[in-house]
């Protein structure tokens, strides 16, 4: 199963994941509080990218890899209001120049769950404020290392970050949660990502600016009643379609309210998409821990391992009729037993889409080494390559092998199939 020559075979990571010691942004403070009662919840060195990130970018490189997501800290670009740190803009500079120097093409992204504690304390997303200040911070960036990035991700996962942190309140949450300060939060997301985007085009017209959405495949719970069918269509296209639809036209949309915000229709060049499983609901829940008989589940009942959904979500995001960049993809499998053929049977149905002659740019696997899991901190490991957090060792996964075999030779053999997943033969190389 051959991939295009041009396709970009990537990894991902997000900057207070990987770094460490971030001490300036609201996870760290959270974490400070919820490390004496969860399990592994602070962060600390994390992966001590800050000091070392050359040494994952060298293992991405002999991996294969021609490109890397990565995200910025906006906290240590911007330590205090109006405050900024060049001497943080040049080392990402640096990573980002690395990256290049490796043969590896940057996507860089804005905002992933961490904001300044000072812009907290000011309201965060739940203020009109914070729409002056990322238009700002977006500004200095571009500025200072646009030069050196073609594709921009502006916002990841804003439905995930808003559900997390207002509602069911397992991220750090605001001084006020509930409907309506969720409510708010999106309306100023949405307002953020246009001034941003604008912002980047303004200064780097070529660029590709975009933002990274998280879909899930949503089904009724086997045996669901009519409508429980229609309750998961309601669902779906509240967390999966609402936000895309917003960018297309620019209209906001119940429950959020009416109207249009200035600059957002078409602001996006393409679709990020962020695929990780499958839920099932019912009528008035959101979703449910609880797998048909017979489904594969990923460690900490994260999820069902379900392939067929990321050929699911790629079609639905057709509809927006532009490129597509599964810009994350990965489970948590600590062993090593699942990773393997998640990684072949999501890359086929990845390819099923290339032949179909769908606009699928790259894929970027998460992630690309152990890394510190947010609300699930270290109990979670997802990375092709294993950490261990005290020494700062590292270990390729056998995933780690099988992803450098494909990105090598951008195909999936049915001799990768018989050595890292023999269980697949049969189905992915039949007869």
């Amino acid at each position: 199963m051959f991939f295009p020559k041009d396709f970009r075979w990537g990894t991902a990571t997000a900057a207070h994941q990987v770094e460490g010691n971030n001490t300036n942004n609201d996870w760290w403070q959270w974490e400070q509080q919820a490390g004496a009662i969860l399990e592994d919840a602070r962060s600390g060195r994390a992966c001590d990218w800050w000091e070392n990130a050359e040494v994952d970018l060298d293992a991405a490189a002999e991996m294969g890899t021609n490109a890397h997501r990565l995200s910025l800290e906006w906290s240590r670009i911007e330590p205090e209001p109006s405050t900024f740190a060049d001497e943080v803009l040049a080392r990402y500079r640096e990573i980002l120049q690395g990256l290049h120097d490796r043969g590896m093409e940057p996507m860089v992204t804005l905002h992933h769950f961490s904001n300044p504690l000072w812009l907290v304390e000011k309201g965060d997303f739940s203020s009109s404020i914070v729409i002056d200040y990322f238009q700002r911070y977006t500004a200095k960036v571009v500025d200072a290392l646009g030069d050196l990035v073609p594709h921009w991700i502006t916002i990841n996962e804003p439905m995930v970050y808003v559900v997390m942190r207002y509602i069911e309140e397992v991220f750090p949450p605001p001084a006020e949660t509930g409907w309506s300060a969720a409510m708010r939060a999106l309306h100023n997301l949405l307002r953020c990502h246009a001034a941003a985007y604008h912002t980047i085009k303004e200064k780097q017209p070529q660029a590709q600016v975009s933002v990274a959405k998280n879909m899930i495949a949503f089904d009724a719970r086997p045996g669901g009643t009519r409508l429980d069918r229609w309750w998961v269509d309601q669902l779906s296209w509240f967390f999966n379609d609402w936000w895309m639809q917003a960018l297309t036209d620019g209209r906001l949309r119940l429950p959020l309210g009416r109207g249009r915000i200035e600059g957002l229709a078409g602001s996006y060049d393409f679709v990020g998409l962020n695929y990780y499983t499958r839920f099932y609901s019912r009528l008035f829940h959101r979703y449910e821990r609880e797998w048909a008989p017979g489904a594969v589940v990923s460690d900490g009942d994260y999820g069902e391992v379900y392939p067929a959904g990321l050929f699911r979500v790629i079609k639905h995001a057709r509809r927006y009729q532009k490129p597509i960049y599964i810009t994350e993809n990965g489970v948590p499998d600590q062993a090593d037993r699942l990773r393997p053929s998640f990684l072949l049977t999501h890359l086929r149905e990845v390819w099923r889409a290339v032949n179909f002659n769908w606009p699928i740019m790259g894929y970027y696997h998460w992630s690309l080494v152990d890394n510190f899991e947010w609300d699930r901190g270290w109990t979670q490991r997802f990375g092709l390559i294993a950490l261990d957090r005290d020494t700062q060792e590292r270990e390729w996964r056998q995933s780690a092998h099988l992803y450098s075999e494909i990105c090598h030779s951008r195909s999936i053999s049915s001799d990768m199939a018989e050595r890292f997943a023999p269980e697949l033969l049969p189905i992915l190389f039949p007869g």
